[in-house]
């Protein structure tokens, strides 16, 4: 996969698909064998002709491919369509809500994927700094290598601009991480809830069975819990139907989410300042303009008669 985008692209992809074939008539077993993920399709196929839960067959499958940075999303498609199934909603138009309310989010991704982009371009950039000091000092004819690796204060800068260049590494990764976009599901209690009410469950028992579908799928089953039921209370109060507002609080979830990913990937160009300051110009002085002083000055005495 591809990073956020990427995953939930696979997953929307899927879940359309899913949706497309069972509007068709394609049974629900049969309808997995059609998917792009021949792996899981096949274990899930196989595990509903033998009796088992299709969300219990999924959830199976992720977790025997733990490296499937796409876990949470397909958790999401395992808790939808048990969700769908208990509440008696219609597969293919639960499937296809599902879908869209990933691909709506994968925008978002998209989008803060795009920002991050130029902040971590520029932080391998400089990464190469030091290793441009030493090719300097050798256009410039002197012997910087030899300094580095067989005097004693070259060896000392030699580790210490390596150190500082592996931290700086380290810490890069860090944030890079750190300002990747978190959710993959956001707004999917809501989207769940929604679903359990238009397929005509109570809206207790709708609670209920989505609390269930979550903790079967692997997933916290109280996220969000208070703002669903927040939604719900509204319902009632204003005597309106529940999904249409659950829907808009869904759509809201992921817009925040995706408004917070690209935030991080603002500030993450800001914070990447901090490793090449501390550590990266340091190695870059250590290793490239430090030897090329020893260099010079060793050239330069031992050209004096003794």
């Amino acid at each position: 996969m591809k990073g956020g985008r990427g995953e939930l692209d696979a997953v929307a992809g899927a879940a359309q698909r899913l949706a497309v074939l069972l509007a068709a008539g394609v049974a629900p077993v049969g309808a997995w064998g059609y998917l792009e993920q021949p792996v899981l399709a096949v274990r899930v196929a196989a595990a509903a002709r033998a009796g088992e839960r299709v969300s219990d067959a999924l959830v199976a499958a992720v977790i025997e491919a733990p490296s499937d940075r796409a876990g949470p999303a397909w958790r999401g498609l395992a808790a939808a369509w048990r969700v769908a199934t208990e509440a008696g909603a219609p597969l293919a138009p639960a499937l296809r809500s599902f879908a869209a309310s990933l691909r709506s989010f994968a925008q978002a991704a998209r989008a803060a994927e795009e920002a991050l982009a130029a902040p971590v371009a520029t932080a391998r950039m400089v990464m190469v700094l030091p290793a441009v000091g030493v090719l300097f000092g050798m256009v410039l004819g002197f012997n910087t290598i030899a300094t580095l690796f067989t005097t004693p204060i070259g060896l000392g800068c030699l580790a210490l601009g390596v150190a500082l260049l592996l931290g700086a590494w380290r810490w890069n990764r860090r944030l890079v991480a750190a300002a990747q976009p978190r959710e993959l599901t956001p707004g999917l209690r809501f989207e769940l809830m929604a679903i359990a009410v238009g397929g005509g469950a109570s809206l207790d028992r709708a609670a209920a069975s989505v609390e269930e579908a979550l903790a079967a799928a692997g997933l916290d089953p109280l996220a969000d819990a208070a703002e669903v039921e927040s939604v719900v209370s509204l319902s009632r109060r204003a005597g309106v139907p529940a999904s249409e507002l659950l829907r808009s609080e869904a759509e809201e979830a992921r817009r925040d989410a995706a408004s917070r990913a690209a935030e991080r990937a603002s500030v993450l160009a800001v914070k990447l300042m901090l490793p090449l300051g501390v550590c990266i110009l340091p190695a870059f002085m250590l290793l490239g303009v430090a030897p090329l002083l020893v260099t010079v000055i060793s050239s330069t005495l031992g050209g004096f008669p003794g």
